[in-house]
């Protein structure tokens, strides 16, 4: 994995020694070490205890789906798998219904994931699909794992039926919790190299914590955006992968729950918002807004260095069309890269749209490993840089409490 800035700003040193002390608190950033014993005992019970479990069914929002999801999607488009993984992430009944009629409920295992063990959608969805396997006289004996806190609520029910249940490792907050058992217990039945995605994670933690080139370039572009916060308030993620689509969704929401908050010292609200666009579709959109748009947004490029598909341009000639002849034999793995440099090349030469590009090796574990990692950092030093509590969400718990005061309303009517 490699990033290049085309911008350049003095580094904050101190908040590298904030980034070290906050791992004594701040459970993610082990997870790229952790012990994965546990996934293969598991995995043991799991296949001694079911059959013919032909999919996966992810009952989570959020955190508890967003970065699994973006793994599975990414990975689907290049592997094999002997199981499909569904999900279940929205109480959009139209939405339940269609997913759900895509799978053999009779060879379906459930996935409920919440942290805390009592989101309410997530356990409305559930309890729909409890009903349901009732009325198909399906029986429910370990066809659910439940993903939760320790001691949680969802965990003290889980003992009333047989089932497995998992514990989200300590300290980890659900936007952080995709290299837990939150995305590794369900991509361990389908052959994901887990091995492979956490070895990804440890190269960037281990080149960022012992002073090797990741620690410049993640101080470097987390300074820059703390400090041009308020000039570049709009961060473009512009994916050149039609298979990293759904991360675009993992940063959103890592991103701007993250970041966008009210400032633990001052009562200034900030924050960054976040963007995730698709080249080269949205080349035909969004770059328009970049290009000749306000200058309130900066953008990072995402190109992938080999696609391992060797699919070519056939050598036609169309008649009317032979100015066009210049694409004739190139691959289509060289031509979206070409087009995203010919993207940025236009930025640099306004000279005031801020740029970054990563490049991946290309579509495999390791490398999503890097690029998660990556990203989780880098919104850890901006957090710091900016004077907010990455991992809380407040602007988020309000709501959760006014929904759960109309829902008490709702019962005493």
């Amino acid at each position: 994995m490699t990033n290049r800035l085309f911008f350049d700003v003095n580094a904050h040193e101190s908040v590298y020694e904030l980034i070290i002390k906050e791992q004594e608190s701040v459970g993610y950033y082990h997870l790229p070490t952790q012990d994965i014993s546990y996934l293969s005992t598991y995995k043991e019970d799991f296949e001694k205890h079911t059959k013919e479990i032909k999919h996966l069914v992810v009952i989570g929002i959020g955190g508890s789906s967003l970065g699994l999801k973006a793994i599975y999607r990414t990975l689907k488009n290049v592997k094999k798998f002997s199981r499909k993984i569904h999900f279940l992430e929205s109480t959009d009944p139209i939405a339940i219904d269609s997913e759900l009629e895509k799978i053999d409920l009779q060879k379906a295992h459930f996935f409920v994931i919440s942290k805390s063990g009592t989101t309410i959608e997530t356990i409305a969805i559930y309890k729909y699909v409890l009903n349901l396997l009732q009325e198909k006289q399906i029986e429910d004996a370990y066809r659910f794992t439940y993903v939760t806190d320790a001691g949680s609520a969802l965990e003290q029910h889980a003992t009333t039926k047989p089932s497995f249940c998992l514990h989200v490792h300590k300290n980890v907050g659900g936007r952080f919790s995709v290299l837990s058992s939150v995305g590794l217990a369900p991509l361990s039945l389908i052959e994901v190299d887990v091995k492979a995605l956490l070895q990804g994670a440890s190269e960037i933690k281990n080149s960022f914590f012992e002073a090797g080139y990741m620690r410049d370039i993640l101080l470097k572009k987390a300074t820059y955006y703390a400090k041009n916060s308020f000039a570049y308030n709009i961060n473009a993620l512009f994916v050149y992968s039609e298979s990293f689509k759904y991360f675009c969704e993992w940063y959103v929401q890592l991103w701007g729950e993250s970041l966008g908050k009210k400032q633990l010292h001052s009562s200034f609200n900030v924050g960054l918002t976040p963007v995730g666009l698709i080249g080269p579709k949205d080349q035909h959109s969004f770059l328009q807004l970049i290009v000749e748009g306000l200058r309130d947004k900066s953008v990072t490029f995402l190109k992938i260095d080999s696609f391992n598909k060797d699919i070519d341009i056939p050598a036609i000639s169309l008649k009317s069309l032979e100015k066009l002849d210049s694409i004739n034999e190139l691959s289509f793995n060289s031509l979206i890269n070409l087009q995203a440099d010919a993207v940025i090349e236009s930025l640099l030469k306004k000279g005031d749209i801020p740029i970054d590009t990563i490049v991946l090796e290309q579509i495999d574990e390791k490398n999503i490993g890097k690029f998660i990692f990556y990203y989780e950092l880098l919104t850890s030093l901006v957090a710091k840089l900016m004077g907010v509590d990455a991992y809380g969400q407040p602007g988020v718990e309000e709501s959760k409490e006014i929904l759960k005061e109309k829902l008490k309303d709702r019962r005493l009517l």
